[in-house]
């Protein structure tokens, strides 16, 4: 039968097998983005961005400048992380930081940003994608990443070893700044 509804044990299997999904963490690749995926990122960015505690108003003004246009690609390396069963599940970007805002001496990626698709939450694929950044920050010559995290961010950069860079100019510093030396 082509359109009978689904059995009671069909739908509580499906509904499992969502609530499994973010488990699947380890069946997530990571890879260079693309001009043709900027809309799933930007549905990634929106969709994690809804979750922070903001004013809708504040999200809403915020939303288009948190979004990656096709020019980014040039100037940022952005990497997703992807399933084949879902595709995009998270993306980070990474760029050379400005290195007054780096400790002393020393030259820093700036991680750009780091959006897990709410469902994904809890389940690891944060810290894996962060790990690949770090790696890349390395691989590129940098000493250190440093982060501008969100304020509820920051106890997931604290548990990763990132330490608070402290507030030398009020003008300038943003107030959840973070490094880790790689």
């Amino acid at each position: 039968m082509k359109n009978a509804p689904l059995s009671t044990s069909a739908a509580t299997r499906s509904d499992r097998q969502r609530r499994v999904l973010p488990a699947l963490a380890d069946a997530v690749v990571f890879r260079e983005a693309d001009a043709g995926e900027l809309r799933r990122i930007n549905e990634i960015i929106a969709a994690a961005m809804d979750t922070w505690r903001l004013s809708e108003r504040v999200k809403r003004i915020s939303l288009p400048l948190y979004r990656y246009q096709a020019d980014d690609l040039e100037h940022l390396q952005i990497i997703v992380a992807a399933t084949e069963a879902v595709d995009i599940v998270g993306v980070a970007a990474i760029e050379a930081a400005d290195p007054g805002e780096c400790p002393a001496g020393q030259s820093g990626a700036l991680l750009h940003g780091l959006y897990i698709d709410p469902r994904r939450h809890r389940s690891g694929l944060g810290t894996r994608l962060l790990q690949r950044m770090e790696t890349i920050a390395v691989a590129q010559g940098f000493d250190g990443l440093l982060v501008k995290a969100q304020r509820e961010a920051t106890a997931f950069f604290e548990a990763r070893g990132f330490t608070r860079l402290p507030i030398e100019d009020h003008s300038r510093d943003y107030p959840y700044r973070y490094w880790k030396p790689c």
